[in-house]
């Protein structure tokens, strides 16, 4: 098992969709990146809508629609109205002080009901030829709108991408600032289908119709420039700006977009027309400020023809007409071509319209820059530190993207590199969820039955905790036993599988006990087991839990007793009562890894873990179940009661160590009748060290009827001072009682 060694996949998984998010940032492959961008700026302008204005206060020029609406629908009949109806409502429109009017939709056919229409269609017959006459001095719909529109200054639209027979006459002259190399990005046509002939000679200027909603339906923007063969034309909104202008022509001005050396060239970045700019996209398209419908901008073509307009309603407006049907989807939802050019052109008006980012070189470097710090910090770090460095880089991109927005209408793309470094950030934790559970399993498999779930987990998600290439630290060993474990096998010689359970119900909830302190269990052959704390993992307090431990294992053993005393055994007897010994002993030991045949198994070794061995080997003795060294005495004093039982060397050549009872937590120390007790052993052991024999047989007496006092303890002590008084110890004697050896 591995356990201790930091998966790769941990930070590689990060740095491949790092690398697979720069590569679609940068192509915007599937148009992932445009996608994420529109949502982006699409939420921005929901909660931050254009405010809606009278641009006429600004600009001298109001932006109304023509709307075509059921009552106007009702009065003309349904749309494409006929050019007659066209020719009376732009007139009206002059009438009314329209400062320019709009027809935002193709005029290159005749019109269904003019004359000359109708007479190709009749038979060449003598009926067919008297008609054709009478019809040959009938005045012509497509004749009385021209007339109409030159009287007034109207812009007509061309169709690009559809061939007409004719080339279109545009009237405005496109510079680029900067050389056509910045219009890459602009889109190209080969074909036009321009207005009829006389119409688009009535007119005082034409643009393109075209509009070119993004790859998820969402119409955000209009093309201000296009590309006809080697020409730039502009659209039916630039010509509008430069009429409103005076101007005769359009500057399209260019920036330096990319990093130096890294793509970097020039692209479109605005148009201007006089004292008219706007920014512009590297494609030379208008990001629309949307406001949303307002019925102030509508005029109803119904209302106008029946002279029911206030008087000032249409003065130096510019008015757009367009289909009613033509809807597209916007960011603030179905709106008609007209609305859209009429919200362009209040953008236009107002200095108000949305400013692009030039190229994506910004977006691509904050992602490599933050994205990078996220793999050194899964690789170096954790994933805490990983994911609070990705929440604090997505939250600042994110609020100076929208500060940009709401203080100066900048279009930061913050959203895509975030996107991508959330996704990092999901498969770094993804990867980490799969080295945890698998460390988890593989921990569960060696050492499910030697470590508490708790320490299971927190190795699970940092091995390095683990360490099984061996170190020294300061633990805490416990050694649980059964007295008279051979004694108790021997009465169950006709009973094994009593004897087995008997051991189970004893020993079982006393290792939970253990484990549910804290501890790690050692070896277990039936008889007694080991339990650790401060190994493998850190643990300040580990004397003190394994005091705790210990308590509980006693009032454990007793529920245990008290369930034996329900039951019988095979030969209808009553259970004797199990006994079981703890020893409790703190020191330096050495721990770590053993492995075999597959398996992984953690020792711990040193002088503490004999002592305690050794200690509940002889607690038996002293009567109480929970005896301790003085090293466990000393760091669990304040949260224990501690009486001191013996000072003795375990061995002819050991130093000598002092063993006390552990009796309650503190309130027992608080006691009187402890005070009493505690009192009276300091003077027992006192006066031992000084060979005082008879004094200690009389405080010895005296100590046997307080309540706590051990008689088997008082036993032992009465036996070794008759020992020395036979074989006195010497002026030297340190006070230790030390095994006779025979």
């Amino acid at each position: 098992m591995r356990v201790g060694a930091k998966s790769v996949a941990i930070w590689v998984l990060p740095l491949a969709v790092l690398a697979a998010a720069l590569a679609l940032v940068a192509s915007d492959f599937g148009h992932f990146a445009s996608r994420v961008r529109g949502l982006e700026f699409d939420t921005y302008q929901h909660v931050q809508p254009r405010p809606y204005e009278y641009t006429a206060d600004k600009s001298g020029f109001a932006v109304r629609v023509l709307d075509v609406d059921d009552a106007s629908i009702a009065r003309f009949g349904r749309w494409p109205w006929p050019h007659s109806v066209l020719a009376k409502l732009v007139a009206q429109l002059k009438t009314a002080g329209a400062a320019m009017v709009v027809l935002a939709f193709p005029l290159d056919e005749e019109d269904a009901a003019a004359p000359e229409r109708v007479a190709r269609l009749l038979p060449q017959s003598v009926e067919g030829n008297a008609a054709r006459a009478a019809l040959s001095h009938l005045p012509s719909p497509d004749d009385a709108l021209t007339a109409s529109l030159s009287l007034t200054k109207v812009v007509t639209g061309v169709t690009l991408g559809e061939a007409g027979p004719a080339p279109p006459v545009f009237r405005s002259e496109i510079s680029v600032a900067g050389g056509s190399s910045a219009l890459q990005d602009v889109r190209q046509f080969q074909d036009a289908s321009a207005p009829l002939a006389k119409i688009e000679a009535a007119s005082a200027g034409e643009g393109s119709l075209n509009v070119f909603p993004d790859a998820d339906g969402t119409l955000r923007s209009v093309p201000m420039i296009s590309r006809l063969g080697d020409r730039v034309v502009p659209s039916l909104e630039a010509e509008v700006m430069r009429l409103a202008s005076g101007e005769s022509g359009i500057v399209i001005r260019t920036e330096e977009s990319g990093l130096p050396g890294i793509g970097s060239g020039s692209v479109v970045a605005g148009a201007s027309a006089g004292s008219l700019d706007v920014p512009l996209g590297a494609n030379g398209a208008l990001q629309i400020y949307f406001s949303g419908s307002h019925a102030e901008r509508n005029v109803s073509a119904a209302a106008l023809d029946e002279g029911q307009l206030a008087p000032a309603e249409l003065k130096n407006a510019i008015v757009f007409v367009a289909p009613p049907g033509a809807r597209v989807e916007t960011p603030n939802g179905r709106r008609t071509l007209a609305e859209v050019s009429a919200e362009a052109t209040e953008n236009i008006l107002l200095d108000d319209a949305l400013k692009p980012v030039s190229s994506p070189a910004a977006a691509l470097v904050f992602l490599l820059v933050a994205g990078l710090g996220i793999v050194v910090l899964f690789a170096r770090a954790n994933t805490i530190w990983a994911g609070a460095f990705s929440l604090l880089a997505i939250g600042a991109a994110q609020g100076l993207s929208w500060l940009l927005f709401s203080r100066s209408h900048v279009l930061l793309d913050a959203a895509t590199p975030n996107v991508s470094l959330a996704l990092m950030f999901l498969s770094g934790l993804s990867a980490r969820m799969f080295d945890v559970a698998r460390t988890r399993a593989e921990l569960k498999g060696s050492f499910s039955d030697l470590l508490p779930v708790k320490s299971i987990e927190e190795i699970a998600h940092a091995p390095g905790l683990l360490k099984l290439g061996g170190e020294r630290r300061v633990v805490t060993s416990l050694s649980c036993g059964v007295r008279g474990y051979a004694a108790l096998a021997t009465s169950f010689a006709e009973d094994p599988a009593g004897f087995t359970r008997v051991i189970n119900m004893t020993m079982a909830p006393l290792i939970e006990d253990a484990v549910s302190h804290g501890a790690m269990i050692g070896p277990f052959d039936g008889e007694y087991f080991t339990a650790y704390w401060n190994a493998p993992l850190d643990d300040s307090e580990h004397a003190m839990h394994a005091c705790e431990a210990a308590s509980r294992m006693t009032m454990s053993l007793a529920e245990v007793n008290d369930q034996l005393s329900r039951e019988r055994r095979l030969d209808g007897t009553t259970f004797d009562p199990v006994e079981v010994g703890i020893g409790i002993a703190t020191g330096s030991a050495i721990t770590g890894g053993l492995s075999s045949r597959g398996r992984t198994s953690y020792s711990v070794t040193g002088e503490c873990t004999v002592l305690a061995a050794r200690i509940r080997a002889l607690s038996g003795q002293y009567g109480p179940a929970v005896v301790v060294g003085e090293a466990t005495r000393e760091a669990a004093s304040r949260g224990h009661a501690f009486l001191e039982v013996d000072f003795l060397a375990l061995g002819p050549k050991e130093q000598p160590v002092k063993l006390y009872a552990m009796l309650g937590n503190p309130l027992v120390r608080a006691s009187p009748k402890f005070r009493a007790l505690a009192t009276f052993h300091e003077h027992i052991f006192q006066s031992l060290r000084t060979q005082q024999w008879e004094k200690t047989r009389d405080l010895i007496e005296q100590c046997r009827k307080l309540s706590g006092a051990s008689q088997k303890m008082y036993d032992l002590h009465l036996a070794r001072i008759a020992y020395f008084e036979a074989n006195p110890p010497g002026d030297n004697w340190d006070g230790a009682f030390r095994q006779v050896v025979t």
